[in-house]
């Protein structure tokens, strides 16, 4: 069993990238190097057609789409339980966050951040104001479920959904109302970024910035 993860610091590769270390299994990286436009060389198109990251190869064959990654990962390694067990209601939760944040979430966080390029710049101040309102009511709905202070999102521990959540939120730190102005997203959050495995993420992606301050 061998991965090769294709990376940019801080993007969509963050949660696989996250869930890898937290798994403690053996696995390469490979830097894409995005200001140069690698993600558009001919040798990453065969890997990744979308010119996107992450890239994840395992045992010879390129994958791609973070939330399938994060599933597909907590499938090969059961024994870390980063998904609840196959029947139980902690399944369905799961299941349904997991096609949320990916469906609803993620293209609207792509619509905020590539308005200008992904269409037609004059219509995107329009865009980047319909993902605002979709971003900032997914906070809501998160915020709500975590108001009865449950450590984890879903199923009582860590899962992928925490992963996928958490690269979520930290996109926000810069947008008109970051996600932290939540108050039990904010709870969470200092929780999760108290990890471990989250400290050496961001100790090996080259991050410096939305990480907890030490008291």
């Amino acid at each position: 069993m061998s991965y090769t993860l294709y990376y940019s610091p801080g993007t969509a590769s963050m949660a696989v990238h996250w869930m890898l270390i937290e798994l403690g299994v053996a696995f390469e990286t490979r830097l894409v190097d995005f200001e140069s436009g690698q993600q558009r060389s001919p040798e990453y198109l065969r890997l990744n057609p979308a010119g996107r990251v992450p890239t994840l190869v395992i045992d010879g064959v390129p994958y791609s789409e973070s939330t399938a990654l994060l599933m597909l990962l907590a499938e090969r390694h059961p024994a870390a339980a980063l998904s609840p067990a196959p029947g139980t209601a902690e399944r369905c939760e799961w299941m349904e966050l997991m096609v949320y944040l990916a469906n609803t979430v993620l293209p609207a966080m792509r619509d905020w951040f590539y308005a200008d390029t992904d269409g037609d710049p004059i219509g995107a101040d329009t865009i980047r104001n319909l993902a605002r309102s979709r971003i900032e009511a997914a906070c809501e709905r998160l915020d709500k479920k975590l108001a009865d202070g449950r450590t984890y999102i879903v199923g009582g521990k860590l899962s992928t959904a925490d992963f996928l959540a958490v690269m979520l939120m930290r996109w926000t730190r810069n947008m008109p109302r970051p996600a932290m102005t939540w108050e039990h997203i904010e709870l969470y959050v200092k929780r999760l970024r108290s990890l471990p495995s989250f400290i050496t993420l961001n100790t090996n992606e080259g991050l410096t910035d939305w990480q907890n301050t030490a008291v």
